[in-house]
């Protein structure tokens, strides 16, 4: 087992920064680096985010559904890239968005496993069918030192139908953010009551605040956090930056300064290519503005 996720990714930001850049190599992305939509154009592209970013940003985020349009071809580029930007010192976060139940659930969390052949650093779930369902996932990201985002309270414009639901007083969103609490609360497992906040401080002050391996995805063009982040005890995964209309100042004001947020970056860096140079350039731009 390696070092738990949190404190890797504790370690990472001290290094690097908080920087989380998303490798989305969308079909008009590819193509406006004058690059063909295959998997020769797809490996180019890989190639070049990774050479350029992985020895300087914290978190690389790939979203696999870009890989997995090119069928096996892509799947084999991107277990190449994994690999490489981990050698280089970038933590990995698939985003992947997988959930389901029992041994079908267990089978996605291999991921997390260091002897899978696309072996990650963490990844991203979905709790749609109940935190309960999750439980595999949680159990071998313990196991193995990996790390899970479960998406809790997103801003595209229609997440509130489901996410502002309510399950009791809380919004469903709020339960899934309980939840996280809870797995970052040791001890706790799901389907005991959730531990009472005096509680969760005084366990986490004695483990560490900031450094457990379970977050929640919110998103940074929140208008209002109409959830309650208080003692989560792990970070809080913030696409939305730049192209999609989120700013450094949207982070302060959502999240203030108690919060350990890991903020993405997609459109903003990638749009810089083709070159290494300007990959790196507009990174570092990020990177000074967050921790400026």
């Amino acid at each position: 087992m390696s070092a738990p996720f949190g404190e890797r990714l504790a370690d990472a930001v001290a290094a690097r920064g908080p920087l989380c850049v998303g490798i989305d190599p969308h079909a008009p992305l590819l193509a406006a680096w004058g690059l063909t939509d295959d998997p020769a154009g797809l490996a180019r592209f890989t190639d070049t985010v990774v050479d350029a970013l992985a020895g300087h940003v914290a978190v690389l985020k790939p979203q696999l559904a870009f890989y997995e349009r090119h069928g096996s071809r892509g799947l084999a580029v991107l277990e190449e890239a994994v690999a490489r930007a981990r050698a280089a010192g970038a933590l990995v976060l698939l985003d992947a968005k997988r959930g389901d139940i029992g041994s079908t659930m267990d089978a996605y969390a291999d991921y997390l496993r260091p002897e899978h052949p696309l072996a990650v650093d963490a990844m991203t779930v979905s709790p749609f069918l109940g935190p309960g369902s999750l439980q595999p996932a949680v159990d071998t990201a313990r196991l193995t030192g990996g790390g899970l985002f479960v998406l809790a309270r997103t801003s595209n414009p229609d997440a509130g139908t489901l996410q502002h639901a309510l399950v009791g007083e809380r919004s469903a969103a709020q339960v899934v953010v309980d939840t996280v609490r809870g797995w970052n609360t040791p001890g706790w497992v799901v389907g005991d009551p959730l531990p009472d906040m005096g509680a969760v401080r005084d366990l986490q002050s004695r483990w560490g605040p900031t450094t457990g391996s379970f977050g929640v995805v919110v998103g940074a063009t929140l208008r209002d956090l109409d959830v309650d982040l208080d003692g989560l005890g792990g970070p809080v995964l913030a696409p939305g930056l730049g192209a999609q209309g989120g700013s450094v100042a949207d982070l302060r004001r959502l999240f203030g300064a108690g919060t350990a947020v890991v903020p993405t970056v997609s459109r903003d860096v990638l749009g810089a290519g083709p070159t290494s140079g300007a990959l790196r350039a507009a990174a570092d731009r990020w990177t000074a503005e967050l921790t400026g």
